[in-house]
């Protein structure tokens, strides 16, 4: 069995109940609201062609739309990117506009996350145009600069709620996502670590640096110290350092995706803030702790 997810940001355009409808008639199976304006899925649809019959109806409505399993929905294991993800910078592009290089740096950032460049190798490259930036000012800017993302909070607080474990997992560095990552309530905390003289950035990164296949391992290991099944995980991220752990877990979601991770991940989020996360599971507004 099979559930028809669609799910909207109500701030830009309401989902509405005439357009569920509509498509339902189409489609066929039971309607089941979670978020008034937001979220609702048809449980059982019954038509082959569902893709086409929808991009007809919906037009230029601004809906995710996306078909997954009924069973297991709810996740136990969240693992999840920080930069353009559960935060809505990328945090080195931000540093590296303290020293004037923001242009070059987030060029090289942009190839890295659209899969053009080797991660680790671009990271060093990006940190080693950062060497001499006070750590003073790495945390101004971690303090003055970087927004969580619309949903965060929610997404995290409610599954850890319904006992599930989350993990913010990111490329970045431990100076920016120890911080985020309490502050949107995540359990356990994984990122780069920066080397400093002092107070000083000497330009380079500890070992082994969190990458793609460091990401996988990580989702795949502490899956196994929970002794759950991979079907039991949520990954979500952006970047093509995410794209290994989004196609292993059980839901995989490409968040407000670069191309190459929107294109090969089966479920995409482009237009809805991340408590989408918990309607793809079947939570409804009454479970989502705010």
């Amino acid at each position: 069995m099979t559930i028809l997810s669609l799910i909207t940001n109500p701030i830009h355009m309401p989902l509405e109940p005439t357009l569920v409808n509509k498509i339902a008639k189409e489609t066929g199976g039971e309607i089941n609201w979670l978020a008034q304006n937001t979220a609702c899925e048809i449980i059982s649809p019954q038509t082959t062609n569902i893709s086409d019959i929808i991009s007809e109806i919906i037009g230029n409505h601004k809906i995710d739309i996306n078909i997954l399993p009924s069973q297991n929905r709810r996740k136990k294991l969240l693992i999840a990117d920080m930069d353009s993800t559960m935060i809505e910078q990328e945090c080195i592009d931000e540093l590296a506009d303290a020293l004037g290089l923001k242009e070059k740096v987030a060029a090289i950032t942009k190839q890295a996350m659209n899969g053009e460049l080797d991660f680790a190798q671009a990271l060093k490259t990006r940190v080693k145009l950062l060497k001499g930036l006070n750590k003073k000012i790495i945390e101004e800017v971690r303090n003055e600069r970087i927004s969580l993302t619309s949903g965060g909070r929610a997404l995290v607080q409610t599954m850890k709620t319904y006992g599930a474990h989350t993990i913010l997992i990111s490329g970045g560095f431990t100076i920016f996502a120890d911080y985020i990552g309490k502050r949107i309530g995540f359990t356990e905390i994984i990122a780069n670590q920066l080397e400093f003289s002092g107070d000083i950035l000497t330009g380079t990164v500890k070992e082994p640096i969190i990458d793609s296949s460091a990401k996988l391992s990580h989702l795949q290991n502490i899956a196994k110290q929970m002794n759950i099944s991979l079907e039991d995980t949520l990954a979500v991220g952006d970047g093509a350092n995410d794209l290994p752990m989004i196609k292993v877990a059980g839901l995989g979601v490409a968040m407000h995706a670069k191309p190459i991770v929107a294109k090969e991940a089966d479920i995409r989020i482009n237009h809805a803030d991340l408590t989408a996360l918990l309607y793809l599971q079947g939570y409804n507004e009454e479970e989502i702790i705010r």
